[in-house]
């Protein structure tokens, strides 16, 4: 008689290990889809840090030479910083970086204006400037000189957490970024 309990409590049985397979197939799959929406996240961060880090530089740059930097966003994934020769109208391209990871300057349909509101005409929008420079003061105007406040949108296609934004104002040269939570938009 004690054999026949020690063997029924010597394992487990079939129906508890069906189920624990079960529960772990049900949590691997959950965290599948946390990893998409994470890496989607990621990458935008990626792509906002790089035009950021291109902004950042072409004004510190102009402040520090004392010459006007200018920003060109080239199609719809690289920015490039070129200094004014002194003295003009000769110019130098310092640095000319891509978006990775499906990462480009586009408007994600549905997602409203950050909430500097410089406007949302196009990925790209500094109001109809065709060209803008960080001036040796640190602010950002246009081929005029003109004071020109703007957004820069980027997002993967077709994800929408990957939505960042970042906005210069014009008359110190401040940039501020944004990420898009899926509600509102949050600076970073």
């Amino acid at each position: 008689m004690t054999s026949r309990r020690l063997q029924a409590e010597s394992g487990y049985s079939l129906i508890e290990m069906v189920v624990v397979v079960g529960i772990m197939a049900v949590l691997s799959g959950m965290a599948g889809l946390q990893i998409v929406q994470a890496k989607a996240t990621l990458q935008g961060d990626g792509g906002m840090r790089v035009v950021l880090a291109q902004l950042r530089t072409a004004r510190e740059m102009a402040i520090t030479e004392r010459r006007c930097m200018i920003v060109r966003f080239i199609g719809t994934s690289a920015i490039r910083v070129i200094r004014e020769e002194v003295p003009g109208p000769a110019t130098t391209t310092l640095t000319t970086v891509g978006l990775e990871n499906g990462i480009e300057f586009r408007l994600t349909n549905g997602l409203p204006d950050t909430p500097d509101a410089f406007g949302k005409q196009s990925a790209t929008d500094f109001g109809a400037a065709g060209e803008i420079k960080f001036t040796p003061d640190g602010t950002l105007v246009d081929a005029n000189g003109n004071v020109v406040n703007g957004s820069v949108f980027l997002a993967q296609h077709g994800a929408a957490l990957s939505a960042r934004a970042l906005t210069v104002l014009g008359s110190t040269g401040r940039i501020r970024a944004w990420r898009w939570d899926g509600r509102n938009w949050h600076l970073v």
